[in-house]
């Protein structure tokens, strides 16, 4: 059985390839789930995509992580930077967490420059378009392995 990776999104990614695409590109969450499935099968692993707009249900999602994944990639997208609630639920989730910005968060404006999820994750990426749920892919599959 293969162990399964929680890959979580944030506020107003469901408009991925639709909002501000100079900033977010083209590509979809479909596009990235299939990406990150096509990485995790080389590393014998699964996946399963959520998003959520609502603060309360990513909490909900990691408490399931808890008990359903190996490992959690997320995009917390605005409450990168508000959400003690999102990083407390993280605190409780015994496996690697790695974090995604599809922006370079800190070459936007400044508010955006501090994340609490970084206080959790032993890895941020960002900047790299959704190539960059691929590379987290990537880095869970080493971190597993």
């Amino acid at each position: 059985m293969s162990k399964l990776i929680y890959i979580l999104n944030g506020p107003n990614l469901n408009l991925l390839g639709k909002r501000q695409p100079e900033i977010y590109g083209t590509d979809t969450l479909d596009d990235v789930l299939a990406n990150c499935s096509a990485v995790a099968e080389e590393f014998g692993l699964s996946c399963k995509l959520l998003q959520s707009n609502f603060e309360g249900e990513i909490v909900e999602q990691i408490h399931t992580a808890r008990e359903e994944a190996a490992g959690i990639i997320i995009n917390p997208a605005a409450y990168s930077h508000t959400s003690v609630a999102i990083l407390d639920a993280l605190n409780t989730f015994e496996g690697p967490v790695l974090e995604v910005h599809i922006s370079n968060i800190h070459q936007r404006e400044s508010f955006r420059h501090h994340s609490y999820v970084t206080q959790r994750a032993e890895g941020a990426i960002m900047g790299f378009g959704v190539e960059g749920y691929a590379l987290a892919m990537r880095r869970m599959g080493s971190l597993l392995g």
